[in-house]
């Protein structure tokens, strides 16, 4: 089944691009274009894409209201923000207003497609660089700590911390020198065993638990 995309920028030449690109993919179709955030919505609404792909700096409606009115009246649709700000606090609200992902503009094409697939799955996307700015918090003791690391294997361990720090399962593969299907095990352990859902929560399990010091 194609994933169903809509594009939202206000500059036509990156929108064709994006268009070009997204509609190479085979499982990709670009179903509509927005220019400005109230036509975002309105398009949301009476298409009900899979994925909204939105510029953060929309002109009229900004990407971070467009998101909340997006999620209230198609709470299907997924929102993956683009932007060409690295900017931890506009990624926090993004996320707290209901963005399934994050991506800056200068990322090579491959990241996006990728981006596109993974929130498709039920994933959250952050940009690796911006990974850290999900790790604000307070340090848990070395008892709680303990606690939250018992359940997990040595190799869980490694490969939750490599995920945290915005590793590709590809890239955990290299890194271990296992397959990329042994490092989809993994994962399918942790999230079995931690009790989460997706990418952010096992990044804020790995910080509570004190993997990335």
């Amino acid at each position: 089944m194609s994933i169903r995309i809509l594009v939202a920028d206000d500059h036509g030449v990156l929108r064709a691009g994006l268009r070009a690109l997204l509609n190479a993919e085979p499982d990709f179709t670009v179903v509509g274009e927005a220019e400005n955030g109230h036509q975002a919505v309105a398009l949301t609404r009476e298409l009900k894409p899979d994925i909204l792909l939105l510029d953060v700096s929309m002109p009229g409606l900004g990407g971070i209201e467009v998101t909340r009115l997006v999620k209230q009246a198609c709470p299907k649709t997924r929102v993956l923000i683009l932007t060409v700000h690295e900017d931890e606090s506009l990624l926090q609200e993004a996320i707290q207003a209901g963005a399934a992902g994050y991506i800056i503009k200068r990322a090579v094409e491959a990241e996006l497609i990728n981006a596109v697939n993974a929130i498709w799955r039920g994933d959250l996307y952050v940009h690796p660089a911006m990974t850290r700015a999900l790790l604000k918090g307070i340090r848990p003791s070395s008892s709680q700590m303990d606690t939250l690391v018992e359940p997990l294997t040595p190799r869980e361990k490694e490969v939750l911390t490599y995920i945290a720090q915005g590793y590709t399962n590809q890239q955990i593969a290299e890194q271990l020198q296992i397959s990329v299907r042994t490092v989809e095990s993994h994962r399918a352990n942790l999230t079995s065993k931690l009790g989460v859902k997706s990418r952010v929560e096992l990044v804020r399990y790995a910080r509570q638990a004190g993997l990335l010091e």
